[in-house]
C-alpha cells in the first residue's frame, strides 16, 4: 500500500509542503485501517466502557479494572485485560505469525505495568478435512505453545472453531489478563517535557516492515509467499528476559510511561505515546540499537522487530534503567526525549544510504544528520479521515429444516471438529505455569486464583461463526450471553469484556452491514449484562480470493466469584439432570446440525432478561447441593449431555413441544445443565427468572441413554470419546 492521493492531500496541507518518504510511510501506517480504525471507529462508541470498576478503559494497550475486596480494609488488587488479532501473519507464516500474537498481547499488558498472568486464545481455521487448514491449524498452534511455554505465561482457556470462510484467511485471536495495583500502575500517555525516550529490548532489524498496512488490505492469492517479509520473528527467550526486566523497573518506580512496539514500530509506539500526553519528541534514529548494517530512517521508523518497548524516563533514573537491562541481558538506547513541540526525528545519513532509503550513488558525500520527520503527533495518531460506508443490512434465513435420522445426527454433530474435544490444542499448552489455574482448560471457563484479592478469576473467550454468518445481530447477542454464561455456570459474576471485532473489506456493503451487525449486537448484549467492554481490537480486511470470512466478534470475558473452587463440567454420578435459564425458542439457524446436514432457520431469540438468568446460574452453581454444571452452546443439548459423560453416565429422557431435532440440536443459548442433588432449591432459585426443565438422573453406568420422540440412543463413554476424538485422531 501507499499513502493514497486524498491522504497525502490532507497530510500536505497539514505540513504545509510535501511530506518526505519517512512521513509519507509513517502516514499510511499510522492512518491505515488497523491502526485508526477509519472504517469501524464511528460505530464503537455503541459500547458502553464505564463502570464504578474500571480504572483504565478503551484507548490504552490494555484496559485496567479493580477486583471486588476480599477484606474491607485491603487493598486494590488491579487486572489488566486485552486482546489482539494476528490474522494476516498467521497466513503467510503460521508459527511465527501466531507466536508474535501472544509475544504482543503480553507486551501490551506490561506496559500497564502489569505481570502477565494467563492467555487466551480463540482460532478459526476453514474446512478441517481440506490439508490448507490442517496445516495453518498445527503451525498456529505450535507457535501460540512454543511462544507461551517459553515465556512462562499459561495459556489456561479459548476456542477452535472451523468455517469453509476461513479457508482463505484464517483468524488468530489472543486475549491477555495481567496483575497490578494502584501503585504499579503505568499508562502510554508521555508525562513531562525533558524526561528521556528509552528503547528497551532487541535489536532492530528489517522483519516485519509494513505490518501495519499489510494488515489493513485483502491477502492475494500469493501473500504466502509474497508478503512473508511483512511477519514478524518472535524470541520468546528475549521476551521473558523484557517480562522479567519490566518488571523490576516497574516495582522501582523507574516508568513514567510505557508503550509496546507493536504496529508500525517505533514511530507508531513513539508517536502515540507523545500524542496521548499532548506532546511531541525530539528522536535520533541512528541512536537505536540495531542488528542489521546500512539501516535507513524509514526501516528504522517502521520495522516491526518485536520484543521492544518504548519507555519514557526521568534523565536522572536513565542509569537505572540501563543497569537492569544489561542484567537482563537486553539491549538499551536512549533515543530521544519528550518536548512540547512537533514529533520530529532526525537521522544521520551515510555513504551507503540515504535517510530515505535510496542509495546516495557513488562519489556523493554524507548527508550529515537529516530531520526526515517534523510532524503534529496528535494529526499523526488522530487525525485519520473516518470512512462513511455504504451498507446493506442483513436479513434473518428461512427456514428449511432437514429430514436427519436422530442416530446419525447425533454421531456427526458430537463428532463434528467443530464441538469436538480440544485437549489436542491445550494438551500441548502449559497451563499450570505460575500455579494459579484453578480449573484447567476444558471447561467452560478456566478459573485463576487471584491470592492478592482472595478471589477467583473465570475467564472465558470464543465466537462461533456459524451464529454469526447466520443472523450477525442475533448472533453477537448471543456470543455475550455465551460468554457470560460459560463464567456464570462456574459461580462467577461477569465483570469486564475485551473483544475483537473480525470482519471482511468494509468496501463491500453486504461485509459492512454483516460488521455493523456484530458491533450492535455484542454492544447491546453487554450492557443489558452490565458487563462494561473496556477495551478491544478490530480487524478488517480479512478477505481473500476465497471469499470474505464470516463477520466474527471474539469476546474475551473476565468474571469473580468468592474462593478458588466451582463445579466442573463432569458428572458426579448422583445427582438429579436440570437443564435451566433459556427461553422457548428452539429454533436451530446457526447450528452445527445444519452445518452438517444442510438447511437454514432464524438464529434463535436470546432470553429477555439475561442478567437475571446468569446471576441465577452463577448462584446455583455455587449451592453445596450443585454436583457439575456445564452450559449449552455448540452442537445442543446432544453435545452438552455427552461431554458430561466420563466415569458417571446419564439416563436423560426430552420431551417438549419441539420437534426431537430441535430439542437435541438447538443451540439457543443462556441455558446450562445442572447435576443436583436439591432439585428443588434450584426451581425456587429461577422461579420468576427463566424455566427449569427436568432431564433425568446422573447414574454410575458411565454411558449415556437417552430417549427423545420414538428414538433411543446409548453410547459408551469410550463410544462418546472415540466420536469426540477427530481433531486428535486425525493430526496424532
Amino acid at each position: 500500500m501507499s499513502l493514497s492521493p486524498s491522504d497525502r492531500e490532507l497530510v500536505t496541507e497539514e505540513l504545509g509542503r510535501e511530506p518526505t518518504p519517512a512521513e509519507a510511510a509513517l502516514f499510511e501506517n499510522l492512518w491505515s485501517e488497523h491502526c485508526a480504525y477509519r472504517s469501524s471507529r464511528p460505530l464503537l462508541s455503541a459500547f458502553d466502557s464505564e463502570g464504578s470498576h474500571v480504572v483504565v478503559g478503551p484507548g490504552d494497550d490494555a484496559a485496567v479494572i479493580a477486583l471486588p475486596l476480599a477484606a474491607p480494609d485491603g487493598e486494590e488488587t488491579y487486572i489488566t485485560l486485552g486482546i489482539e488479532s494476528h490474522n494476516h501473519p498467521s497466513y503467510v507464516d503460521p508459527f511465527d505469525g501466531a507466536a508474535t500474537g501472544v509475544g504482543g498481547i503480553v507486551r501490551d499488558t506490561m506496559s500497564m505495568g502489569a505481570y502477565p498472568i494467563a492467555l487466551a486464545d480463540s482460532l478459526y481455521f476453514g474446512a478441517f478435512d481440506r490439508e490448507h487448514s490442517k496445516y495453518l491449524f498445527e503451525g498456529v498452534v505450535e507457535g501460540i505453545s512454543h511462544y507461551g511455554n517459553c515465556i512462562g505465561v499459561p495459556t489456561v482457556t479459548g476456542s477452535v472453531a472451523f468455517h469453509d470462510d476461513y479457508e482463505g484467511n484464517p483468524l488468530v485471536n489472543v486475549a491477555c489478563i495481567g496483575l497490578t495495583d494502584e501503585e504499579r500502575l503505568v499508562t502510554a500517555d508521555a508525562k513531562t517535557p525533558g524526561n528521556k525516550l528509552v528503547l528497551v529490548g532487541n535489536a532492530t532489524g528489517r522483519d516485519g516492515l509494513g505490518g501495519a498496512s499489510f494488515a489493513s488490505e485483502d491477502l492475494s492469492e500469493d501473500a504466502e509467499t509474497e508478503d512473508r517479509p511483512a511477519v514478524q520473528v518472535g524470541d520468546p527467550y528475549a521476551e521473558k528476559r523484557l517480562i522479567e526486566a519490566n518488571e523490576e523497573l516497574v516495582a522501582d518506580g523507574l516508568i513514567r510511561a510505557a508503550r509496546d512496539l507493536g504496529a508500525a514500530g517505533l514511530g507508531g509506539a513513539s508517536s502515540e505515546l507523545v500524542a496521548k500526553g499532548d506532546l511531541g519528541a525530539h528522536i535520533e534514529l541512528d541512536a537505536v540499537h540495531q542488528r542489521e548494517p546500512n539501516m535507513n530512517a524509514l526501516e528504522i521508523l517502521l520495522a516491526e522487530s518485536q520484543e521492544r518497548m518504548c519507555y519514557e524516563v526521568r534523565p536522572e533514573d536513565v542509569d537505572a534503567v540501563r543497569e537492569i537491562t544489561e542484567k537482563y541481558d537486553l539491549g538499551c538506547s536512549v533515543i530521544g526525549e519528550v518536548t512540547e513541540g512537533n514529533y520530529v526525528c532526525t537521522f544521520e545519513g551515510s555513504e551507503a544510504r540515504s535517510a530515505s532509503g535510496e542509495p546516495s550513488g557513488e562519489g556523493n558525500e554524507p548527508r550529515g544528520r537529516e530531520t526526515v520527520v517534523d510532524c503534529d503527533a496528535y494529526y499523526l495518531a488522530e487525525g485519520a479521515p473516518m470512512n462513511d460506508l455504504d451498507h446493506v443490512e442483513p436479513t434473518q434465513p428461512e427456514r428449511s429444516l432437514p429430514d436427519v435420522d436422530l442416530t446419525e445426527a447425533f454421531e456427526a454433530v458430537v463428532g463434528s471438529p467443530n464441538t469436538a474435544s480440544n485437549a489436542w490444542v491445550y494438551r500441548q499448552y502449559d497451563h499450570e505455569v505460575g500455579t494459579r489455574t484453578a480449573m484447567k482448560p476444558g471447561d467452560d471457563a478456566a478459573l485463576l486464583a487471584v491470592r492478592e484479592a482472595g478471589v477467583g478469576l473465570g475467564f472465558s473467550s470464543g465466537a462461533d461463526p456459524n451464529w454469526t454468518d447466520a443472523a450477525p445481530y442475533e448472533g453477537a447477542r448471543a456470543i455475550a450471553l455465551e460468554n457470560a454464561t460459560n463464567l456464570a455456570a462456574k459461580g462467577a459474576t461477569p465483570l469486564a469484556a475485551v473483544n475483537c471485532l473480525n470482519g471482511g473489506n468494509p468496501e463491500k456493503p453486504d461485509v459492512y452491514g454483516g460488521f455493523r451487525g456484530i458491533v450492535d449486537g455484542l454492544a447491546e448484549m453487554c450492557s443489558d449484562l452490565d458487563v462494561p467492554v473496556v477495551g478491544g481490537n478490530v480487524s478488517l480486511y480479512n478477505d481473500s480470493p476465497s471469499g470474505p470470512i464470516p463477520p466474527t466478534p471474539t469476546l474475551a470475558m473476565t468474571g469473580t466469584k468468592a474462593g478458588y473452587d466451582a463445579p466442573t463440567a463432569d458428572l458426579d454420578g448422583t445427582g438429579t439432570l436440570l437443564v435451566v435459564g433459556g427461553g422457548d425458542d428452539r429454533s436451530l439457524g446457526g447450528s452445527e446440525l445444519l452445518a452438517q446436514f444442510g438447511g437454514s432457520d432464524r438464529f434463535p431469540a436470546v432470553p429477555d432478561d439475561a442478567s437475571a438468568i446468569v446471576e441465577a446460574i452463577a448462584d446455583v452453581a455455587d449451592f453445596e447441593s450443585t454436583l457439575s454444571t456445564h452450559d449449552v452452546s455448540h452442537g445442543g443439548l446432544a453435545v452438552t449431555v455427552a461431554e458430561m459423560v466420563g466415569e458417571a453416565g446419564a439416563d436423560v429422557t426430552l420431551s417438549g413441544a419441539v420437534s426431537p431435532a430441535e430439542q437435541l440440536f438447538s443451540e439457543a443459548t443462556g441455558r446450562v445443565v445442572v447435576e443436583t442433588t436439591d432439585p428443588d432449591a434450584v426451581r425456587e432459585r429461577f422461579d420468576g427468572v427463566a424455566p427449569v426443565e427436568r432431564l433425568g438422573e446422573a447414574t454410575a453406568s458411565g454411558r449415556l441413554k437417552l430417549r427423545v420422540g420414538e428414538t433411543s440412543l446409548d453410547y459408551s463413554a469410550a463410544d462418546i470419546v472415540d466420536l469426540r476424538s477427530v481433531i486428535a485422531a486425525e493430526l496424532e
